[in-house]
């Protein structure tokens, strides 16, 4: 029977965790600190070993699974572990250009390294799959359509504070990323944006009652148009994968964007690290208390001026008695791209959440019991 190595066992880490436990799998779990591993299994029998890289690498069999919920500078390690020891390899993180360039060697040796199977990226890939399929099968698919393709997503407070936000780890990792180039497309043009408050508007979620959001492009949502399975001559009017906001973030956060502009170097660094230690200490989540997290992943094509398709995936989940939503929301598919491995149901080599529509069926049907809402809107309806 192969074994399971989880890796980390963070804030976002325990409900997938418990499922495949509860499943039965061998799972061995792996942390720097075995008492905190413990305290995140709850009495769960599992194998609890010291996290060190050479002894992690000796353990790994062949045909064992290994989950790196770790920091994303870890994950190359792991998966060159892998690949020595004739292993799979798990991440809910962004495919970088080191994991990308083990493609060749995963798919030589039959092994799979999944990854962006989490959140975001994650589930708003498996909508988009799903969008993008339904489109095709509606029969009004035709190159002069034009394409609106839009995917946000945000946790914030569930009760909303004049911060109009509250961290669920580490703030370094999104003030970071507040200082990260986004590249777009918009009104058929390449959109280039050097800091995400340049290009912020605003989003109407279509949930049961209406809410707006704030919102701004993340990353480069370039590559997505070809993972997507969009045909390179579809008229993309615009496509953009997204961070969403609570209303009035912008405003509440005006003095830090005004600061993180004006850093740089090594003196630079210094300060975004006590910056991220300060937003930590005053604004993290309470023991306990709720988090909200909103995927809205829109499709719409449109000919002559008029809409012939439009749907928008919406999930709306909030924490509970089971943990909180990102957690769920991170954990939970990334348990189910294990299994889906383990089943041989994913091709070797290095890639993100399947398009396959049997298994985007079947992971958004868990999903949707770790949310209060998952739903197809269809605008024309």
């Amino acid at each position: 029977m192969p074994r399971l190595h989880w890796v980390g066992t963070g804030l976002s880490t325990r409900p997938g965790l418990r499922r495949l436990i509860e499943n039965g799998h061998d799972v061995v779990v792996w942390n720097r600190t075995p008492a905190k591993a413990h305290a995140v299994l709850e009495g769960l029998t599992a194998d609890v070993r010291a996290f060190d890289p050479d002894s992690f690498a000796a353990a790994l069999k062949p045909g064992d699974v290994a989950v790196s919920m770790l920091p994303g500078d870890w994950h190359v390690t792991i998966a060159q572990a892998c690949l020595a020891a004739g292993a799979h390899f798990v991440s809910s993180s962004y495919i970088s250009p080191e994991m990308r360039s083990m493609d060749a060697a995963f798919r030589s040796k039959g092994l799979v390294s999944v990854n962006e199977v989490g959140l975001d990226p994650g589930i708003d890939h498996l909508m988009a799959h799903w969008l993008v399929a339904d489109y095709r099968a509606a029969g009004g698919h035709a190159p002069a359509n034009e394409i609106t393709f839009r995917s946000y997503c945000g946790g914030v407070p569930k009760s909303p504070n004049p911060f109009r936000y509250k961290f669920s780890w580490s703030p370094l990792g999104v003030l970071k990323a507040l200082r990260s180039p986004s590249h777009s497309i918009k009104d058929f043009k390449d959109f280039n944006v050097a800091r995400p408050w340049d290009s912020l508007t605003r989003y109407d979620a279509p949930l049961p009652a209406p809410e707006s959001f704030e919102v701004y492009p993340n990353r480069d949502s370039l590559p997505f148009i070809a993972e997507y399975g969009i045909d390179p001559d579809w008229r993309l009017r615009t496509f953009v994968r997204g961070t969403l906001r609570l209303d009035g973030w912008a405003a509440a956060w005006k003095d830090i964007f005004r600061e993180i502009e004006s850093l740089s170097g090594p003196e630079g660094e210094a300060r975004l690290q006590e910056m991220s230690e300060n937003l930590w200490q005053q604004h993290q989540f309470d023991e306990g208390e709720p988090d909200r997290v909103v995927m809205c992943v829109e499709l719409r094509a449109d000919r002559a001026g008029a809409p012939i398709y439009h749907k928008t995936y919406v999930m709306d989940a909030s924490g509970d008695a089971r943990g909180s939503a990102m957690a769920r929301l991170v954990s939970v598919p990334v348990s189910l791209a294990v299994e889906s491995v383990l089943a041989d149901e994913i091709a070797p080599g290095v890639s993100a959440a399947p398009p396959d529509l049997r298994l985007v069926d079947r992971w958004l049907g868990v999903v949707a019991t770790q949310a209060q809402r998952l739903a197809v809107v269809d605008h024309l309806a």
